[in-house]
């Protein structure tokens, strides 16, 4: 039997907000990836997979008409994705924005990238920029995450040693801690403690670590553009996969309504119906 895997890329909250608008359209069209055999989640990726493998959000059976779409979820999660994150649910965020530079100066370097990544890391784990407590307070808030859905992979990097790692059930991590973790960026939150290691997050290998879908058969990728994320293997990755693979990022509508800021939690509105309409213009392609 033909496999899926499901791939979701960095891209703050705003990236949140676009996976869930694209994967809404294209289940209004007929195309349902909530079924997804793998959810690979990198970042805001961790994010919307843990609550879309989860079946969090989206019931099974729902009509695909309206906010039926959102189908078997509770009301607080359905409000959650209907209007996002409030102000108190957002991470708060402390850069650091002198060892910040630094690490954008790495990302635009020439050097290995196992060497950018534990610099990177180091840079992180030095920063000023609050408790992880803060943060994953924010996370406990907004995300009804308790058990570990069984097809999700969540990525993230070690800060010690800057060995990427991929969690799944079978890993023995919390999931509120590995999501939060791969969402670490490093200098602008702190990285996150996991079984007795520190956590930054997964974009710094790569923007989508899509190469973690090789051997299925179809595998969909969803792309937001991440300005903060610079080095991108997304086309190395890709020559590892299949001829039933798909890209999608931001159309213009979607990059309208996403802006400048990706962690612009007001924008999730606009976001989530522009990346609806053009979940239901791509389906046809995935279909």
């Amino acid at each position: 039997m033909a496999t899926t895997a499901l791939v979701l890329g960095a891209g703050g909250i705003t990236g949140v907000a676009w996976h869930l608008g694209i994967v809404l359209g294209l289940r209004a069209e007929g195309v349902d990836l909530t079924g997804a055999d793998l959810v690979v989640g990198t970042s805001a990726g961790a994010i919307s997979g843990a609550l879309l493998a989860g079946d969090a959000l989206l019931g099974g059976d729902a009509p695909l008409e309206g906010d039926a779409l959102l189908g078997g979820g509770t009301g607080s999660t359905r409000a959650a994705i209907l209007t996002g994150p409030t102000a108190a649910d957002v991470p708060p965020m402390e850069p650091d924005w002198t060892r910040g530079a630094e690490a954008f100066a790495l990302l635009n370097s020439d050097a290995p990238a196992d060497e950018v990544r534990r610099r990177l890391g180091a840079l992180a784990l030095a920063a000023d920029v609050g408790p992880q407590e803060t943060v994953l307070d924010a996370f406990r808030r907004w995300l009804p995450l308790d058990d570990w859905p069984t097809t999700l992979v969540v990525t993230a990097v070690d800060a010690y040693t800057g060995d990427p790692v991929s969690w799944t059930a079978a890993s023995g991590v919390p999931i509120l801690a590995a999501v939060a973790a791969s969402c670490a960026v490093p200098c602008i939150f702190p990285p996150v403690t996991v079984n007795g290691s520190r956590y930054v997050d997964g974009g710094v290998r790569s923007r989508t670590n899509a190469d973690l879908a090789a051997g299925h058969d179809r595998v969909v990728i969803l792309a937001p553009r991440m300005p903060l994320i610079l080095r991108d293997a997304l086309a190395s990755e890709m020559s590892q996969l299949g001829e039933g693979t798909v890209l999608l990022e931001p159309d213009a509508a979607s990059q309208e309504a996403i802006g400048g800021n990706v962690f612009a939690a007001g924008r999730w509105p606009q976001i989530l119906t522009a990346a609806t309409a053009q979940g239901r213009a791509a389906a046809a392609a995935l279909s």
